[in-house]
């Protein structure tokens, strides 16, 4: 316990204040327990070089007759451009796809640019009608939940899963690593497209046309019948972000951002001011105790970030107002408005519970993630 009676996880920085957090009889969290199921599974060292070379013989093969190997999504961040660069440093021959949310930083859009044109990797771009997509995120802003930027990331994935079908690809790399992401509680993103369609009905009013949502046909369809897989790379490398960072400004003249997911405007408006604004949430907790978790920082330099002064990011939130046509009373309304749920809509939640077996499947057979299947198909989930 700390000083105010506040249980603390003995690993990482998570307290009993986190969104359905459990300690066991050694003071550790449950967060910090699957972090060590996922290190079992996803070893490092000679034993993850081998299964990542296996991985990627494996995309190899699949894609020989092809003109691609795989896919891999791209935003112009650090995680997904070193992936690129592994990628080709093993031969794989990946087709680089990005959804424009039409909310890109300039420096992001660099970035996919100059990363992609020094490795010869060819880009599809994607880009959704701007006025759709302000209307559907401006829906989540009215509707007062949390999880205002998960348009994006379902947009995502159905895109990376279409092109993925249309030219007959059985691999969709990403450039996700749970060892320096961390987990985040559901409560604080939840996501599907369902959800989508239940908020952007209620509270939105530009019809849905060339936004790409994931429907559960749809998802079935590309997972259980086309047979269309995801693979985390960075699962099996030794992947130090800060030392990646240095390395493709070196090696490609690439620019950071300035912070966790800031590559897109939308999204550093969540986290820089939504989150900690309207929730009192700062969203780095997750980052910061994830390397923890891995001693790239100790616990004392974690909480010593964890509790610095918060920049407010006036810059961005005038941005918002004006692209989203808020007055000033209109959006200290939103950011003061009562709080709501995703449990308070409809979702394909009850299908994911009701269908747990089907997904163990997908799962077992490679064609979803393990976080996946563990957090959405079981019933009072972290």
């Amino acid at each position: 316990m700390t000083a105010k009676n506040i249980q603390t996880c003995q690993r990482c920085l998570y307290d009993e204040t986190f969104p359905n957090i459990t300690f066991d009889k050694e003071g550790i969290c449950n967060y910090c327990r699957f972090f060590e199921q996922m290190e079992k599974e996803n070893p490092l060292g000679e034993e993850g070089e081998r299964l990542l070379k296996e991985q990627l013989d494996e995309v190899k093969k699949s894609g020989k007759g092809k003109k691609y190997d795989c896919i891999v999504g791209v935003s112009g961040g650090c995680d997904s451009s070193f992936l690129i660069y592994k990628l080709v440093e093993h031969g794989v021959r990946p087709l680089a796809v990005h959804f424009d949310n039409t909310w890109n930083s300039s420096i992001a859009t660099q970035n996919i640019y100059t990363v992609l044109d020094k490795l010869g990797v060819e880009l599809e771009t994607y880009v959704v009608n701007n006025k759709e997509f302000d209307d559907i995120i401006k829906s989540f802003l009215l509707a007062g939940v949390k999880d205002i930027d998960i348009p994006t990331d379902i947009a995502f994935i159905t895109v990376l899963y279409k092109i993925a079908a249309k030219y007959g690809l059985k691999y969709i790399v990403e450039g996700h690593s749970f060892r320096t992401e961390g987990m985040t509680p559901m409560n604080w993103v939840y996501m599907d497209g369902k959800y989508i369609e239940s908020v952007h009905n209620k509270y939105g009013s530009v019809k849905r046309k060339t936004y790409p949502n994931l429907t559960m046909f749809k998802f079935l369809n590309w997972t259980a019948i086309k047979g269309i897989k995801r693979i985390r790379p960075l699962y099996h490398i030794d992947y130090d972000k800060e030392e990646a960072k240095k390395f493709l400004t070196k090696e490609f003249g690439w620019e950071w951002y300035g912070g966790h997911h800031y590559e897109n405007r939308w999204s550093r408006f969540l986290f820089t001011y939504y989150f900690p604004n309207r929730y009192n949430i700062d969203y780095n907790i997750i980052g910061y105790a994830a390397q923890v978790r891995t001693g790239q920082i100790s616990r004392q330099e974690g909480e010593r970030l964890i509790n610095e002064p918060r920049i407010e990011d006036e810059e961005i939130v005038e941005i918002i107002k004006k692209r989203l046509n808020f007055s000033d009373e209109e959006f200290e309304k939103i950011i003061n408005a009562p709080y709501h749920d995703y449990t308070e809509f409809k979702t394909y939640k009850p299908f994911f519970e009701k269908f747990r077996w089907l997904f163990w499947v997908l799962y077992k057979l490679g064609k979803i993630p393990k976080t996946f299947y563990t957090r959405y198909t079981a019933k009072g989930t972290f």
